[in-house]
């Protein structure tokens, strides 16, 4: 054989050798969830269904922190009596003149910055409740996600708690989603489907998105104020851990609002529609940090009320409900927040 046939076989024989992509399918998990009868209600969700599992899994950005909460502050709020916790709270009706900004599913894109868009969007939550709906600032994800070395890794993960520490030490600038005309620096990534098959957005690209440059000034051009006087106009002045019991969420939240929630996914979540998940089948795929509204009772059944960062085509229209008061997937020792100045 001449050298061309050796080169010829040699391509053929890696390209053979090469493994396949795993792609997610639903159909197995969605059978068995809802022949089981649990307590909540599976199904198709375009948003991942035949996505690469490796694009999949890089969508749980959150980082384990519990070496930095073990260290941090942690927060008990006694101001509130036990008989003063009702057995349902919403954010979006407790505070009406916040519900539009409370009510906002935010898309991470193809990036692993669910610690970052769960935590400025329960900033961006408590400052509004603060001023009682007077300013409704979006607070920028790219310039945390860009900008905090010490987060993380910007899309490839990071520690939520150092999120919050970021806001009280350096501020983080405003910025609305992709393509916005509002805020010092819109989030730089589009909205994508992840899945071959598009349906309402682009499909995502086949190789994930690199972590944004940070840039220390504005990117909008519709936006007057300066990249520094924005960032230090929204600055916390402390963050912390909430003790992990279901009584000090509740007044956390009740108190202040929104908070961050670091918490295992497993393959059966990626196929939630209704109910109340509780994790059924289906191996872990990482840690992901979602923004914790509320609580409530659904047909007997306890549940934290969530909003997800996966747009709003992905779920109940971008939230979900999970257990409460069993610690579901950790859902309940990964409680992060903090405080305005």
């Amino acid at each position: 054989m001449g050298k061309v046939g050796l080169c010829l076989l040699a391509l053929v024989s890696a390209a053979l050798a090469e493994p396949p992509v795993e792609l997610f399918q639903s159909a197995p998990l969605v059978q068995y969830v809802n022949s089981i009868q649990t307590t909540w209600k599976a199904g198709v969700n375009e948003y991942f269904e035949n996505a690469p599992m490796h694009g999949v899994r890089r969508m749980m950005g959150a980082l384990d922190d519990t070496h930095l909460r073990n260290k941090a502050p942690r927060h008990y709020n006694f101001e509130l009596s036990s008989e003063a916790i009702p057995d349902s709270f919403d954010a979006r009706t407790a505070w009406p003149k916040c519900a539009d900004v409370i009510g906002n599913i935010r898309d991470q894109s193809s990036c692993g910055s669910c610690w970052a868009m769960g935590a400025v969007g329960a900033m961006s939550d408590r400052i509004c409740i603060k001023s009682d709906g007077q300013q409704k600032p979006s607070i920028s994800g790219d310039d945390l996600m860009s900008c905090c070395w010490e987060c993380g890794y910007g899309c490839n993960g990071g520690y939520p708690l150092m999120a919050w520490e970021y806001w009280v030490s350096h501020g983080i600038c405003t910025g609305g989603p992709y393509g916005s005309a509002k805020g010092c620096k819109p989030y730089p990534l589009p909205m994508c489907e992840h899945h071959i098959n598009a349906t309402h957005h682009p499909p995502c690209p086949k190789q994930e998105y690199d972590t944004p440059p940070c840039t220390k000034t504005c990117n909008n051009t519709h936006y007057d104020t300066p990249y520094a006087t924005d960032k230090g106009s929204h600055k916390g002045s402390k963050a912390y851990g909430v003790h992990d019991s279901v009584e000090a969420i509740q007044k956390e939240i009740m108190t202040y609002g929104p908070v961050e929630a670091a918490f295992s996914v497993y393959k059966d979540f990626l196929t939630y529609k209704s109910g109340v998940y509780k994790h059924e089948s289906g191996g872990m795929l990482g840690g992901h940090a979602v923004r914790m509204l509320g609580w409530g009772v659904d047909n007997g059944t306890p549940y934290w009320l969530i909003a997800n960062s996966w747009n709003a085509d992905w779920g109940d229209k971008g939230y979900f409900k999970i257990l409460r008061g069993s610690n579901e997937c950790g859902i309940e020792s990964g409680i992060v927040a903090g405080q305005i100045k």
